[in-house]
């Protein structure tokens, strides 16, 4: 059978499209496996931990699973950084070649999958990689809209236990990436199942981009409660089509209703009108977000702080600056630069820069910028971050857009 066949391929897409709307999360394996059985084609799907160290293996029920495969330095993993198929030999003795593509949920990275293909086949044909690419986008899609079915696929990609504050703000927060023809934005939270009260959000709607990022006081279940609050009012406000300060003024009552004991959480507020690249920020009481241009961090993105949310303040004021296309806008939380190695040294905002312009310079998407900058704070501490540790990487252009799909 030709292999690129466009109504084989329109066969397999139908037979798990039809399957998927009664699969439970364990059939999700055996249903991509028999559906490319009739190509000869033998595909594993990988899920990705929360760390974004590993890559976890989906397997039939029954069937042992393989090892699990890093993301440094394997060429699965580098499919998966650099969202980017590639073809390798299947095997020293082996003739056969396989696909290994990126699995996204429209821009989110969630894994890979392995293509296996038969020996003889043409593997540089354009038409295979791109059935192989759009096969595996619609398994990620998939897939993300089985996990609140049940719980399997949530226990593949963890690799210990959730304290309950991480399982609440999980339940609360974005994806991890979002992106449109104009704009990217991107966020990784660490220790990823210990979190307390770090969080993030986003929209992008028409003309605007608008996102934020949040540090609740404290540790623990209380830090996450409060930050919990503080995003559900920022985006219930914002949905009621709020500006920033209306935001922010909704926040402050919220945690003043919930806490009684002056609970408060650090903010950065941020919209980015798409047409014109007019930035309005509100801080409060934040670390300033750092500005990359040309792959060179050029300042802070300062301006007159407020008090953090939950503290009435009778002058807030915004902060306004005009970006250049292709400029990116770094947010990060406290425990980034405070995070400190075994004799105490801070990683520091000089090492954060450092590093921001290394991988600009590199081109990486946004993603995987915000993935190698928090491997780097663990890497600085030997180990899970003391504290919440959050970024959020956004960038202004149409080609951060490209860099973030297959």
């Amino acid at each position: 059978m030709d292999v690129t066949s466009e109504p084989a391929w329109l066969q397999v897409f139908s037979t798990v499209l039809l399957r998927a709307h009664v699969w439970q999360a364990d059939q999700i394996a055996e249903t991509v496996e028999a559906s490319l059985s009739r190509l000869g084609i033998t595909p594993t799907v990988y899920l990705v931990d929360h760390e974004q160290r590993a890559l976890h293996a989906l397997t039939p029920v029954g069937r042992p699973r393989p090892v699990e495969v890093p993301v440094d330095g394997s060429v699965a993993g580098r499919a998966f950084a650099q969202i980017r198929s590639l073809s390798v030999a299947a095997g020293d003795d082996d003739e056969r070649r396989r696909w290994w593509v990126p699995m996204i949920d429209g821009t989110t990275r969630i894994g890979v999958i392995d293509f296996l293909l038969p020996a003889g086949l043409d593997t540089s044909s354009p038409v295979l990689q791109q059935r192989c690419e759009l096969f595996a986008g619609l398994i990620g899609h998939l897939i993300v809209t089985t996990l609140p079915r049940g719980d399997h696929l949530s226990r593949l990609r963890r690799t210990r236990s959730m304290s309950v504050a991480s399982e609440l703000l999980l339940q609360l927060l974005q994806p991890l990436t979002i992106v449109c023809d104009r704009a990217a934005v991107s966020a990784i939270m660490q220790p990823c199942y210990d979190v307390g009260g770090d969080g993030y959000d986003y929209a992008i709607d028409t003309n605007h981009a608008r996102f934020s990022i949040l540090d609740g006081v404290g540790k623990g279940l209380r830090a996450g409660l409060a930050t919990a609050v503080a995003l559900a009012a920022l985006r219930a406000a914002r949905r009621d089509g709020q500006d920033l300060m209306g935001q922010a003024r909704t926040a402050d009552a919220a945690l003043g209703e919930q806490f009684t004991d002056a609970r408060f959480v650090t903010a950065v507020l941020v919209e980015l009108d798409l047409e014109t690249g007019v930035l309005h920020l509100l801080n409060a009481g934040h670390p300033a977000p750092l500005l990359l241009r040309a792959g060179r961090v050029v300042g802070e993105l300062e301006g007159v702080r407020r008090t953090p949310l939950g503290i009435a303040d009778s002058h807030p004021k915004l902060a306004e600056h005009r970006l250049e296309p292709g400029d990116q806008i770094l947010l990060f939380t406290d425990g980034i630069i405070e995070a400190r190695d075994v004799t105490g040294e801070l990683f520091g905002v000089h090492r954060l820069v450092a590093l921001a312009e290394q991988h600009a310079a590199a081109g990486l998407a946004a993603p995987e910028t915000v993935r190698r900058l928090s491997h780097a704070v663990i890497e600085h501490q030997h180990g899970p971050p003391s504290d919440d540790a959050t970024l959020l990487l956004a960038e202004w252009s149409s080609a951060a857009a490209r860099r973030s799909i297959p």
